[in-house]
């Protein structure tokens, strides 16, 4: 019954048809180096919606791309991104000889001549620093950014058109964010993807994206997901997700 509730409430009750983004975290990082422009290509022409980045600010105070505080597991350096300057970041490899960590104006500019979305989870990066960057490069519509309420507030009171997309954690941290921040999307993961919390998302007429990693990363998780309401899913297999929604009827091919 959950689940032929949450279709109902998608639209597909009236003859409309679904459609579902692909997210492509870190970019297509199975083959290429994660958060890096190689893997933020691949991710484009396999077809997705939006690519993810993580977004942290250098010493000297550059948006560069890094899901972790540190370079140690994705480069051949060592040390803090926060410490370390940008021509410091970029003297290191990423992943591959001559791979450099990308800066976020680089990954918007790829973005929007590829003519889709980016996904921004936001480690450590002032609100002003960011909506200047997204407006200067034209993307303002083009862009969800993962953050929590605090920045959410900061971003939205900067600019209206900034689409930020809060955690949902619990019914009750639902509807203050609906209530608080009136978002456009709203973010979920393994642990509050759940119906009574969703609801609350539906009711408010946001956008559900859910994170699908690990074992639901796959056509079962995929369907479980869209019948519980998705309307974006990220995943670490952009292309095999790309070619499911392009064949169930929730994605077109571009």
């Amino acid at each position: 019954m959950r689940a032929v509730f949450f279709l109902l409430i998608s639209g597909a009750a009236y003859g409309q048809a679904r459609h579902v983004v692909a997210i492509a975290h870190r970019g297509e990082h199975l083959h290429h180096p994660e958060n890096t422009i190689a893997a933020y290509a691949e991710a484009i022409r396999l077809g997705v919606d939006f690519f993810e980045v993580d977004v942290r600010t250098s010493a000297d105070g550059k948006l560069v791309l890094s899901h972790d505080n540190t370079v140690d597991r994705c480069t051949n350096g060592k040390g803090k991104v926060s410490d370390m300057t940008f021509d410091q970041l970029q003297a290191l490899d990423a992943g591959l000889p001559n791979t450099k960590i990308p800066t976020f104006d680089q990954a918007l500019d790829l973005a929007r001549e590829g003519g889709i979305g980016v996904y921004v989870d936001i480690k450590e990066a002032r609100a002003s620093e960011l909506v200047g960057h997204i407006k200067d490069r034209g993307m303002e519509d083009r862009v969800v950014m993962y953050c929590d309420m605090r920045m959410g507030k900061e971003i939205t009171a900067l600019n209206t058109r900034m689409k930020i997309m809060p955690e949902a954690v619990s019914v009750e941290r639902a509807a203050l964010i609906v209530a608080q921040l009136h978002p456009r999307v709203v973010a979920f993961n393994a642990r509050d993807f759940k119906a009574d919390i969703i609801a609350v998302v539906k009711r408010a007429q946001a956008d559900v994206y859910v994170d699908r990693m690990g074992s639901t990363d796959a056509p079962a998780g995929w369907q479980s997901a869209i019948d519980y309401g998705a309307d974006g899913i990220q995943t670490d297999r952009p292309g095999e997700l790309v070619i499911y929604l392009q064949s169930h009827g929730y994605k077109q091919s571009k």
